[in-house]
This record gives structure tokens, C-alpha cells and sequence, in this order.
């Protein structure tokens, strides 16, 4: 009982948001590393067509090289988060840096970024959730992964996703992408045709809304998000870039 306690409490106070418990036939997409000139435009279109509202975690590096899209994804009815500065893996930066780059993403998504931010890799520890509390960000992440930075097919994307869809799930995608094993991996198509797909196939039964509105129509669920750096991954990462 005494340890049951003690989780709730530390979740309450420094959980990680990853999905929201209720009946409503809702669900989260969230789009991350972009804004993007051509993908997140596209994105925007079948998004329109369905009706559907997403999340764009967005990275303050291209919001100010694009500032016009940013506007376009918040005036679309959108919610727009803080995905940092320049997507770094924050259990590796220290604690300066981290507010910086929270700081300078804030200034470029301005006046249109909540106080949602999501970790760059989903690397996070204690010290960088403290960090993100202290700004007064609530961190979100998932509880579907999409694994669109791989070269999978959309089907078996879209496939993969169905199989987990849950009233209140929060759904990982990306709109574009910092960083790739390989340079195709860039390309955003099987991602758009993912979303495609899923609003094609469920938007007769649910209901597709931002972040911030499912925070609001359930009992929020956290957990200890807990994701080191994976070291030898983000060296191959650099490498492919070098």
C-alpha cells in the first residue's frame, strides 16, 4: 500500500504524461521535429479534409526558418509544443543548455506554443524533467509509437498503430525528421499516407483532437519516464552526418 502510494505520488509530481483514460472514443496524433515546407503543409491538408486536430512538437530552429507554417498549423486549430531548440538529447546537456534550448524554441513558436514539451529522442531523466517543470512545461510523450523515422511500409505502419489504438491514446509520428539513419529515411510520404489511412479508417468512430483537449476529457495517466541516451545510436546518427 505504502508502495503503491509512493508511485501515484511521484507521478503526480514528476510523471510524463503518455495518454489519458476515458470512455470518449478519443485519440492525440502528435507530429514532431518539424515545421517542415513541404510535408507539414501536406499534413495539414489531409488533417483539414478529415476534420481532425493534431499536436506539432515543434523544433524552434525550423519555426523560425519557417515562420509563416507555424502560423498556418496554430490558425488551423492546431496545438503547437516545444520540442527544443535544436534536438538534442537532453540527459547529455546540462542544465544551463537545456533552458536554453526551452527558451529559444519558446521565442520561436511565439505566440502560439503551450507550455508542452516533449523530449528530443524521448531521451529524458530526472534532471531534465525537474528542468521542464521548473519552466513551467508539462512533459508529453506517448503511449503508441509510430516508427515512422524507419523505412517501413505505410501499410504495416498503419497496421501496427490500429492494433494499439485505445480511446485516449497519444500517437507518435513525425512530420519530419532532424535526424536519419539514412537519407531516404527524410522523405515524409509513408508518414502522410499513415495519417491518411488511419483518419480513412477511424474517423467514423473517433474523434482525432489536440493534446491540450485530451488533457481535458479524461483522468490523465503519467509514469516515470525514464530514457537514457543511447550513446552508440547517436554516435551512428553523427556519423551519417559528418
Amino acid at each position: 500500500m505504502i508502495r503503491k502510494l509512493y508511485s501515484r505520488t511521484v507521478n503526480s509530481l514528476v510523471g510524463t504524461i503518455t495518454h489519458v483514460n476515458t470512455s470518449e472514443h478519443i485519440i492525440a496524433l502528435t507530429f514532431d521535429d518539424g515545421p517542415h515546407p513541404e510535408f507539414t503543409p501536406r499534413l495539414l491538408d489531409i488533417l483539414a479534409k478529415h476534420q481532425a486536430r493534431a499536436t506539432f512538437f515543434m523544433l524552434g530552429e525550423n519555426a523560425q526558418r519557417y515562420p509563416d507554417l507555424v502560423s498556418e498549423v496554430a490558425k488551423a486549430g492546431h496545438a503547437i509544443g516545444n520540442h527544443s531548440w535544436d534536438h538534442p538529447s537532453f540527459p547529455l546537456i546540462s542544465h544551463q543548455e537545456r533552458r536554453k534550448q526551452i527558451h529559444a524554441c519558446a521565442q520561436a513558436l511565439a505566440p502560439y506554443g503551450q507550455p508542452l514539451f516533449r523530449p528530443p529522442f524521448g531521451n529524458l531523466n530526472l534532471s531534465a524533467r525537474l528542468d521542464a517543470l521548473l519552466l513551467g512545461y508539462q512533459v508529453v510523450t506517448w503511449n503508441i509509437v509510430g516508427m515512422d523515422w524507419l523505412d517501413y511500409e505505410a501499410n504495416w505502419l498503419t497496421d501496427q498503430i490500429m492494433n494499439k489504438i485505445r480511446p485516449g491514446s497519444i500517437i507518435l509520428l513525425h512530420d519530419a525528421l532532424h535526424d536519419a539513419l539514412k537519407p531516404q529515411f527524410f522523405d515524409r510520404t509513408a508518414t502522410l499516407t499513415v495519417v491518411e489511412q488511419l483518419l480513412q479508417r477511424l474517423s467514423h468512430s473517433y474523434h482525432f483532437v489536440t493534446v491540450p483537449e485530451l488533457l481535458q476529457r479524461g483522468a490523465v495517466k503519467k509514469r516515470y519516464w525514464l530514457r537514457e541516451a543511447d550513446i552508440a545510436w547517436l554516435s551512428t546518427l553523427e556519423r551519417q552526418h559528418s
